[in-house]
């Protein structure tokens, strides 16, 4: 395998939709919540909820009849995602793991930014067969989730890099506002939510077949435009 040029200094990658398809874990979740306090859950409510805090998505879930505290919905629906993936493995999106696997080849670090809690993204990792990721910024390791800028802007200080010479890979409207704020170069890969108009730097329709050479292409190109 070659060596890639022009790397970017760091590739941080949201979880949940871009990594693993674990959305319809969610969504079928919240179906069955709001279903058993007798309320209905259409799937345009799951998808307002894509990308969002747990904590704001458990707001809503009140709002449509569950008759719970926000943060022990927040931990229900926790446990139960994680008891989804224990049964049934991790359902990597594709070419996630290949791009993963390559971009680690290449020793560009790498960090997982995600809105589920911590304890949800260790329990994904202990399923992945490789070291995947240098550190892991989860939602209760912030005090503002995505859309804010904050969970990107402190993985790149635990990986000791500038924001601005990273990669965020998103596949939610909250998630590249994140990335777009921080000042990351933004990669859109829609999976159930259409990203178009959001201003994502680019927008590839999957990873399947993606390099980190491809990143690096992606990298350059953009921080060329800049540098103009």
């Amino acid at each position: 395998m070659g060596s890639v040029s022009n790397k970017p200094s760091a590739v941080l990658w949201d979880m949940d939709g871009t990594l693993v398809d674990t959305e319809p874990y969610w969504i079928a979740i919240e179906t069955d919540l709001v279903e058993s306090y007798g309320g209905t859950w259409s799937s345009e409510d799951a998808l307002g909820l894509v990308g969002n805090a747990l904590i704001d998505s458990a707001q809503k879930l009140r709002q449509a009849g569950v008759d719970m505290e926000p943060e022990a919905i927040v931990q229900l629906m926790t446990d139960r995602v994680g008891e989804r993936l224990r049964i049934q493995g991790v359902p990597f999106r594709p070419g996630a793991r290949e791009l993963l696997a390559d971009l680690r080849a290449q020793g560009i670090p790498t960090a997982l930014v995600t809105m589920s809690l911590r304890r949800m993204a260790l329990g994904v990792l202990e399923l992945i067969d490789f070291p995947a990721f240098d550190f892991v910024v989860a939602g209760d390791d912030v005090e503002h989730p995505k859309p804010h800028p904050d969970p990107y802007l402190q993985a790149a200080g635990l990986l000791g890099v500038d924001i601005a010479d990273a990669v965020v890979i998103e596949d939610s409207p909250t998630g590249v506002a994140s990335g777009l704020a921080s000042g990351a170069t933004t990669l859109g890969v829609p999976h159930i939510v259409a990203l178009d108009g959001l201003g994502a730097h680019e927008l590839w329709r999957t990873l399947e077949g993606r390099t980190a050479a491809d990143l690096a292409d992606l990298h350059a190109r953009l921080s060329m435009g800049a540098a103009r």
